[in-house]
């Protein structure tokens, strides 16, 4: 799996840059993109790295009654969750701007989920390897709403590193063309080159109908 991280985030002050607001005259292509994963797989903080505006999230304190029914194995420490979308935007080189939704990760939001999903050209979904059950649900529901996507292994400090690669692709699943790559969702550049991943994927599928 491709690991290292070899895009440059734009430059404060330029078009595209973190804090810009308005798009530049030049964008050609606007894409979304859904960012899906299990719950605490790190997709609200995927998309803050990453976004050249102001982040929109709707991340509310998990309550007791949440407790009973999210899964908080491995993931302790988190105490919010989405209840809605988180929003960001990046435009990338070629003028090609994603837009980026967040889906909740909890089998609960389902209806949500495909309403948020209408319109997506693709989706990222994002994985951590130290509960890959986790990511079985919303493998499902990306693969029944027939968008394609690509897989990132979001890069935790204790995260198993003797899985190989085609390990993974049978442990979830995933057919021999899904890409599969591992990332630092905490990194820019990392998070860009996930991305770039599925955009790549995208590409080589030819013209693909909005969902």
């Amino acid at each position: 799996m491709a690991s290292a991280p070899s895009s440059t985030a734009p430059s404060p002050g330029t078009p595209g840059a973190p804090g810009a607001v308005h798009l530049p005259d030049t964008a050609r292509d606007l894409v979304k993109i859904l960012v899906a994963g299990p719950f605490g797989v790190g997709k609200t903080t995927l998309i803050d790295s990453v976004s050249e505006i102001r982040p929109l999230h709707t991340e509310e304190p998990l309550s007791e009654a949440s407790a009973q029914v999210d899964d908080l194995a491995g993931v302790r420490d988190k105490s919010t969750t989405t209840v809605a979308v988180d929003f960001g935007r990046l435009t990338l080189p070629g003028n090609v701007v994603l837009y980026l939704f967040g889906t909740p990760g909890q089998s609960r939001f389902r209806e949500l989920w495909n309403d948020i999903a209408h319109g997506a050209l693709g989706a990222l979904v994002l994985v951590d390897s130290r509960r890959l059950d986790a990511s079985f649900d919303v493998l499902g529901l990306v693969e029944e709403s027939g968008l394609p996507y690509a897989v990132a292994f979001n890069d935790f400090p204790d995260a198993p590193r003797h899985y190989g690669e085609e390990r993974l692709r049978r442990a979830l699943d995933l057919e021999p063309q899904t890409p599969m790559v591992t990332c630092d969702a905490r990194n820019a550049n990392s998070s860009i080159d996930a991305l770039l991943a599925l955009v790549d994927h995208l590409i080589g599928r030819g013209p693909v109908a909005a969902r």
